[in-house]
């Protein structure tokens, strides 16, 4: 019968290394991959994080070295986490004129005019008890955070932000900061939202990076249930709704079968997030010689691109991309 073995041998096209490449379905170009920089206040510093091995917190007048490095390899983006020098109940540092993240804008734009530069507008990393929003109580308060939010969406953009990215999960944020940019002059700035974003045990490295973690409680009444798959599509139809150009799905491997479905939803440019637990276990298993991290690194974004991620942001960013399998 036409179609069997033997006349079928699928193994005929993985014979070589020069037959699997041309075949391969899956191209993942470096220009595809966003490095997270972590940029914090005074100079000379590059503070490492003891959680993630290889990532560091960079101060304003360094962090063009990492970004430079990144860029020579072929990454064409990243984006940024700011660490204030304080914090308050409101997270104002997060609009200040001169605060890290606007400071470390100026400084990328003067030494790399070509890298893509996202920020990540949230008040996480601002407010003295580590909630993405203002507090009543002990209650994240959903409409009064979004003024907050619009004005930090502003400051970045007018400090020379490409794109801005709202992680905080507050309901109707894309909308208020479309119309806050939208009536400061900056129609043109696209929104990166976090459509999807899942309350996830994988976070915990970045709050040691950022400084963030909840003083009280946790996120579980602003980010999603990571139970929940039709919600996703539920976000992230009200988000384009309200104005978002871009949407992303965080935390990448977990969520798959998710990033599959917003893929198939909508038409936009789809973007994934592989967290800092993702890293991190990859690097301490590699360390215990548990895997071969350049061969799982390499797999992984993979997979995530081929789920459906037109970018991937990760901290494995600038080593892949100079891996010649990549090019």
């Amino acid at each position: 019968m036409p179609g069997e073995f033997p006349t079928v041998r699928p193994r005929r096209l993985r014979a070589s290394a020069r037959l699997r490449s041309i075949v391969r379905e899956t191209r993942l170009h470096p220009a595809s991959l966003v490095l997270p920089l972590f940029v914090v206040p005074g100079q000379g510093k590059a503070e490492e994080v003891l959680s993630m091995p290889g990532v560091r917190r960079w101060s304003v007048d360094r962090v063009s070295e990492e970004a430079g490095r990144a860029f020579d390899a072929g990454v064409r983006s990243v984006i940024l986490f700011g660490i204030p020098e304080s914090k308050d109940a409101s997270g104002t540092e997060a609009w200040r004129d001169q605060g890290v993240v606007q400071q470390a804008l100026a400084a990328l734009r003067k030494d790399l005019p070509e890298l893509t530069l996202i920020t990540d507008v949230c008040l996480c990393e601002y407010t003295d008890h580590g909630h993405c929003g203002v507090l009543a109580g002990e209650d994240v308060q959903n409409d009064p955070t979004l003024a907050l939010l619009a004005r930090e969406a502003i400051s970045h953009a007018r400090a020379g932000a490409d794109i801005v990215a709202p992680s905080d999960m507050m309901d109707g944020r894309v909308g208020a900061i479309r119309r806050g940019l939208d009536g400061a002059g900056f129609e043109a700035t696209p929104i990166l939202s976090y459509a999807v974003k899942y309350a996830s045990g994988f976070y915990g490295p970045f709050r040691d990076a950022a400084e963030s973690a909840p003083s009280f409680g946790d996120r579980r009444s602003y980010q999603m249930d990571p139970a929940n798959g039709r919600e996703a599509l539920r976000e992230l139809e009200q988000d384009l709704a309200e104005g978002a150009d871009m949407v992303m799905v965080k935390p990448a491997l977990p969520n798959l079968d998710v990033l599959a479905a917003v893929r198939a939803s909508c038409h936009v440019p789809v973007a994934a997030y592989q967290v800092s637990g993702e890293y991190s276990m990859i690097k301490a298993a590699s360390e215990r010689g548990m895997i071969e991290e350049e061969r799982v690194v390499d797999e992984t974004l993979t997979s995530i691109h081929r789920a459906g991620a037109d970018l991937i942001l990760t901290y494995f960013a600038e080593s892949a991309a100079r891996r010649a399998a990549w090019a």
